[in-house]
């Protein structure tokens, strides 16, 4: 386990027996004896407490961003665990330096979270609140690229445009993540595996069906961050790929933190949806195969 993913289970323990004693009890003195019980020899000690007394010295304001968020919820009817985990992400997401944690990696490590600690829906209403909050501050980080001249490790990806036809209609299979943007399916090639294998074993894996590929539609190139590799270029090269029109299930959901939800849309539907800008062109460039065919 990463030992910041490591660090952040542990504060997130200690903030659950604060908050559940009334938060009448030493937070510093619970995590001591959470850490050597839970993290014994991780080196994130110094993460651990200011992560900690960040979240209890900002856990009013927290409370109240949660409360606008989640209007439907009183902050006391939220479950101990889920309002902790929510005012541990919103803490990272608001106040991190994000040269440290970019959002994204705050988002995702409090999916994580509630995956782990939480209860069966947790994991989707971690999701709607933190991408609500997200999406209320403008989005921030998520068309950066790293200037920064470092070893930036490179990780190559498969991805497709999924489309079926079905009565008449051409449907095109896209996928919804936790940040409120609709995007294509892709995933990590294995070792020894081509590129067009990759993507069929990846589309099953992720929407359910069996796909062919039908023709190549480019490359590009994004940056992320990772919290214990750092920086991580991704080359994605894209497939157009048929379907049948069959019902998309989302596959292995809950390994699939950043990903929320599975749709077949219409073509005469897709340039009006939420798509990030590198994918803008391989869409456009699927849709215009698709219409010439």
């Amino acid at each position: 386990m990463a030992n910041r993913h490591l660090a952040r289970s542990t504060v997130l323990q200690t903030l659950y027996e604060w908050d559940f004693s009334g938060q009448k009890i030493s937070p510093n003195e619970v995590l001591e004896r959470d850490a050597s019980e839970f993290a014994a020899g991780n080196q994130s000690e110094g993460f651990m407490k200011n992560l900690l007394n960040g979240v209890i010295s900002k856990h009013k304001d927290l409370d109240n961003v949660i409360t606008k968020a989640a209007p439907e919820w009183p902050i006391e009817k939220i479950s101990v665990m889920d309002r902790n985990i929510l005012r541990l992400g919103l803490y990272e997401l608001l106040f991190a330096d994000r040269e440290q944690v970019p959002p994204k990696v705050a988002i995702n490590e409090a999916i994580e979270l509630a995956k782990k600690f939480g209860g069966e829906t947790s994991g989707k209403f971690i999701n709607g609140v933190l991408g609500a909050v997200y999406k209320e501050m403008g989005e921030p980080g998520k068309n950066d690229t790293s200037t920064n001249k470092k070893t930036v490790t490179i990780e190559t990806l498969v991805g497709a445009v999924v489309y079926a036809h079905h009565k008449g209609n051409t449907f095109v299979a896209l996928v919804h993540d936790v940040f409120g943007h609709w995007t294509l399916t892709k995933g990590k090639l294995e070792k020894g595996e081509k590129e067009e294998e990759g993507i069929i074993r990846g589309a099953k894996e992720e929407l359910g069906v069996e796909i062919k590929v039908k023709d190549s539609l480019g490359e590009n190139t994004y940056e992320t961050f990772h919290p214990e590799k750092g920086k991580l270029r991704k080359h994605v090269i894209y497939f157009l790929a048929e379907a049948p029109f069959e019902e998309l299930t989302l596959e292995n959901k809950e390994k699939k933190g950043g990903l929320d939800d599975v749709k077949w849309f219409k073509l005469a539907e897709i340039l009006d949806l939420n798509f990030y800008d590198d994918i803008l062109p391989i869409v456009t460039k699927a849709i215009n195969l698709l219409v010439k065919s």
